[in-house]
């Protein structure tokens, strides 16, 4: 079982950047698939960015594309996800989520059911 664990986040003001990290304590976690997903208040949770455990797909929502950048390092178990040009309407708790690899179905990467291990959740805050 991989219990990704998060880091990053904080306060930062529109335009600025900021990293989270999403690290587990197995090789393991280099073979799943991870995607982002964040949740403001008030609003559904919502797909941000996934990866998938071969590095080759990469996806992003229309909202972060072309600012946020996911990454992977296998030797420190970790995946990243870059934000950049920060604005308010990013202002949410953002999870990492962990998919075990299946071979027996296809990979729905902005499916928060997709994904069977999370991570405990990082605020993200951006003042205007």
């Amino acid at each position: 079982q991989v219990q990704p664990v998060q880091s990053g986040g904080g306060l930062v003001q529109a335009g600025g950047s900021l990293t989270l990290s999403c690290t587990a304590s197995t090789q393991t976690f280099n073979s799943y698939s991870v995607g982002w997903f964040r949740h403001a208040p008030g609003l559904q949770r919502e797909f941000v960015s996934a990866l998938s455990w071969t590095g080759g797909r990469i996806y992003y929502s229309d909202v972060v594309k072309g600012r946020f950048v996911i990454s992977r390092d296998n030797a420190k178990n970790t995946v990243y996800l870059q934000m950049n040009n920060l604005k308010p309407e990013d202002t949410a708790v953002y999870y990492c989520a962990a998919d075990p690899p299946d071979y027996t179905r296809s990979w729905i990467y902005n499916n928060a059911l997709t994904y069977d291990y999370w991570g405990q959740g990082t605020q993200v805050t951006v003042s205007s």
